[in-house]
C-alpha cells in the first residue's frame, strides 16, 4: 500500500497538517525539532507526494475564491495577484469576482463560489456594514477579509495600520509648517474611516484644528473633481492628505490644471503605497501599506484552516511605511514602491 501523509505523522508523532507544513514551506512555521523528525519519517517510509492528485486539484475543483471590491483599481488588483500567488504555491486555483462596489453583485459571486464548491473563501468586502457580515456569517466555508474590518475580533482579518499610518503621513505634513491640512476621504468603508481618524488623531496631537472632511469614492477621476471643493472658502488649505493613492493621482492632475504648484503652492500627501506613485511628477508621498504581505497572510490563513487547523480568528494588523518624494516637499529623487513583484 502507498504511503500516506497520515503514516508519516504517525511515525513523526505529530499531525498531518504539520506534515502538510513541511512538504509546502508554509503556510505555518515548524518547529525545528518537529520538522526533523518528519523529514526523518519521509525518509524511513519512503513517502512520495500524490503528484498526479495534485495537478488534478490544480486543474479543476477544489479551488478558493476571491471577491474584490474593483478590479480597475491598482491597489486591488496587486492584492489580488498576491493571493492568487500564495493561492498556487499550495495548489489551489483561485476564482476571482469583481463586486464593482455592488453588495449585490458581491453576494451573486458569492453564491456563483459555493455553487462550484470552493473549499475556502477571501473577501475584501465592498461595504462593511451588519447587512453584508451577516451575508458572510452564513457561509458554510471558511472566510478570511483582508484590507477592509467588519470591526468584529471574532472575525479572520488581515489589515494594515492605517490610524497610524494615516497619523505619520498628516504628521509629516504638519512637519513641513502646515497648518491647514484638508482631507479627502473614500465611501465609507473601515479603511476610510481608520485613515480619517488617523488625520483627525495627527492634528489634535499638534494642537490643530481638522478641517470638515470631503468624502468621495476611490479613484482617479473623483481626485480630479474634488480639488475645487477643497480649496473652497476664505482659508483654503495649504496640504491635502488623501486617503487613497488613486485619488491623489487624479488630485495632482487637477492641481496642474488649475495653475497650482505641487507641492510650492500646494503639498499633497496619500496612502496605500500602488506603484504608480513613483511615477508621477513630483512623486507622491504616501503612506505605504504591505500589500503583497496582506494577501499572502490572507491566503496563508486560509490555507492552514482547510488542514487540521481550527478555523482563524482576530485582527492580524501589519506596519505601514512612510515613503517621502516631492508632492510634500520633500527632494523628489526617484523613490520606487515596495510593493513591486519582481
Amino acid at each position: 500500500m502507498a504511503v500516506t501523509r497520515a503514516d508519516v505523522a504517525r511515525r513523526a508523532g505529530t499531525s498531518p497538517a504539520l506534515v502538510s507544513y513541511v512538504l509546502n514551506d508554509g503556510p505555518r512555521r515548524v518547529a525545528p525539532e518537529t520538522r526533523e523528525r518528519i523529514l526523518a519519517a519521509i525518509d524511513e517510509l519512503g513517502y512520495r507526494p500524490n503528484t498526479v492528485a495534485r495537478s488534478l486539484r490544480m486543474a479543476r475543483g477544489h479551488a478558493l475564491g476571491l471577491v474584490i471590491p474593483d478590479s480597475a483599481n491598482p491597489y486591488f488588483a496587486l492584492l489580488a495577484r498576491a493571493v492568487e500567488e500564495t493561492a498556487h504555491r499550495f495548489g489551489y486555483p483561485l476564482l476571482v469576482g469583481n463586486a464593482a462596489d455592488d453588495e449585490t453583485r458581491e453576494l451573486g459571486y458569492l453564491r456563483a463560489f459555493l455553487d462550484r464548491q470552493v473549499e475556502g473563501v477571501l473577501a475584501i468586502p465592498s461595504t462593511t456594514g451588519p447587512a453584508l457580515r451577516a451575508e458572510y456569517a452564513k457561509i458554510p466555508t471558511p472566510v478570511v477579509f483582508v484590507d477592509r474590518s467588519f470591526g468584529e475580533g471574532d472575525l479572520p482579518t488581515v489589515v494594515a495600520d492605517a490610524v497610524d499610518g494615516a497619523r505619520e503621513v498628516v504628521a509629516h505634513l504638519i512637519g513641513h509648517g502646515h497648518t491647514r491640512i484638508a482631507c479627502l476621504s473614500g465611501p465609507d468603508v473601515s479603511t476610510s474611516r481608520d485613515r480619517v481618524a488617523g488625520y483627525e488623531r495627527a492634528l489634535a496631537e499638534a494642537g490643530l484644528a481638522a478641517l470638515p472632511v470631503l468624502r468621495r469614492p476611490f479613484g482617479g477621476r473623483a481626485g480630479y473633481e474634488a480639488l475645487e471643493a477643497l480649496l473652497a472658502g476664505p482659508h483654503a488649505p495649504t496640504a491635502l492628505f488623501v486617503t487613497s493613492d488613486l485619488a491623489a493621482l487624479g488630485l495632482l492632475r487637477a492641481a496642474t490644471d488649475h495653475g497650482l504648484r505641487v507641492p510650492d503652492d500646494l503639498a499633497v500627501a496619500s496612502f496605500d503605497g500602488i506603484e504608480y506613485a513613483a511615477y508621477t511628477s513630483p512623486g507622491l508621498t504616501t503612506a505605504e501599506q504591505p500589500i503583497f504581505e496582506m494577501g499572502k497572510l490572507a491566503a496563508e490563513l486560509l490555507v492552514g484552516a482547510l488542514g487540521d487547523e481550527p478555523r482563524p480568528t482576530g485582527l492580524h494588523t501589519l506596519p505601514t511605511r512612510l515613503t517621502t518624494r516631492g508632492s510634500c516637499g520633500c527632494a523628489d529623487s526617484f523613490v520606487r514602491s515596495s510593493n513591486l513583484l519582481e
